[in-house]
């Protein structure tokens, strides 16, 4: 995809300095008497560049009502969300999401590394404010599976002094 149209795919948000980008918007076609009646379907990630992420999905007959939809989910979703664990600009351990055919692994990255992503991937990590860090997609490439399998391999990250309490041991 070209820098020009990259650009456009990030907005601001409404509350909280939030950043919303814009990950797939899809057109679905339906035949009625008088020819074809189309709708489209926006999916977009919210995040703060502090730890919080979430996804949304709107549906709607214009872009924009779909795209805006998309974003109030994504804003009320991320509410009930917890902060994600990370330490420095990269993520502590490697980590696997899962999300129906599509899998993504996560692996932390030195400084200076960036983020090494398609996508999908891309959009949701920057979001979350993650700097350096390396992932490899396997499975379907669905884009709306891969943010959904990011968003789970996230989710499932654990700090030190987490895995230490629930093993029962001390640092």
């Amino acid at each position: 995809m070209a820098k020009e149209q990259r650009g456009n795919r990030e907005r601001e948000g409404r509350s909280e300095g939030l950043e919303e980008r814009i990950i797939k918007i899809r057109r679905c076609a339906a035949v009625v008497k008088g020819g074809r009646r189309f709708s489209f379907n926006a999916m977009v990630v919210v995040g703060d560049r502090q730890g919080r992420v979430a996804w949304g999905y709107g549906k709607a007959n214009e872009v924009p009502p779909a795209v805006e939809k998309a974003a109030k989910e994504a804003e009320k979703s991320l509410k009930q969300l917890p902060k994600l664990s990370l330490t420095g600009e990269t993520i502590p351990h490697r980590v696997v999401g899962k999300y129906g055919a599509s899998k993504v692994i996560l692996v932390p990255a030195g400084p200076g590394t960036g983020v090494k992503a398609g996508p999908g991937v891309r959009d949701v990590l920057v979001a979350a404010g993650i700097h350096n860090i390396l992932t490899k997609v396997h499975g379907s490439t669905n884009a709306i599976n891969l943010v959904k399998a990011t968003i789970d391999g996230l989710k499932q990250l654990r700090t030190r002094d987490e895995v230490a309490a629930l093993r029962g041991v001390t640092l």
